[in-house]
């Protein structure tokens, strides 16, 4: 499958957000440009995704690598067919836990039998793009946001479930409390189109900026 193209100006997109927030002015100055990091293979992104849901970085890395070793290659992502011919006990055996496991399992469906045809996303609109993806089982709108997001290159996702984007703006803006998904709307509206990019920003804040 060719690699999805970024569909906009990362330099437009900073002279937009310095044009309208201050506050997003100053973190570019801090951190530079936004620098995405697509994938270029949307089944693997999904896996890991989910793979990755509720679990720290490097439990779940070292489960992946258990895992796809199971089947030969730990730097290769199972195939849906692979994956549907697994029992529950290798699923187990490699940590991935039950209700993941039909999770994985329900990915792979969807996928083999046609109801989820991964290569039409990126021609997709990006609520048509949620509500495909938010179709299959362990897939929510936070998955679906990071996919439209880090793996089709969408410019305005604002993902207001991401607790690090709501505490990044916390923290940028100097409020006392973090902000409701509804506020935190409010808070980025300004920077449609762009809000992909604004946001980025905000896990930046969470990553420099100390409470008082």
């Amino acid at each position: 499958m060719p690699p999805v193209r970024r569909r906009f100006s990362i330099r437009k997109a900073s002279a937009h957000l310095r044009a309208v927030d201050p506050v997003l002015g100053r973190l570019i100055d801090e951190h530079g440009h936004y620098q995405p990091r697509p994938s270029n293979d949307p089944w693997s992104a999904l896996v890991r995704a989910i793979l990755f849901q509720q679990l720290a970085g490097a439990a779940a890395s070292a489960i992946q690598r258990k895992w796809f070793s199971f089947y030969g290659d730990e730097d290769a992502t199972p195939t849906p067919e692979q994956i549907l011919a697994t029992s529950d006990e290798d699923f187990r055996a490699c940590g991935i836990s039950r209700q993941k496991t039909s999770y994985f399992r329900d990915l792979a469906a969807h996928t083999t039998d046609g109801r989820l045809k991964l290569s039409r996303l990126n021609r997709m609109t990006d609520a048509a793009v949620i509500e495909a993806l938010t179709q299959v089982k362990g897939v929510g709108e936070w998955t679906a946001h990071m996919h439209l997001m880090f793996h089709l290159g969408r410019p305005d996702v604002l993902p207001v479930g991401d607790l690090g984007v709501r505490k990044g703006m916390q923290l940028a803006y100097g409020l006392a409390d973090m902000p409701t998904p509804r506020q935190a709307l409010e808070i980025g509206a300004k920077w449609t189109p762009y809000r992909s990019v604004g946001s980025w920003y905000m896990w930046r804040a969470v990553e420099t900026i100390t409470p008082d």
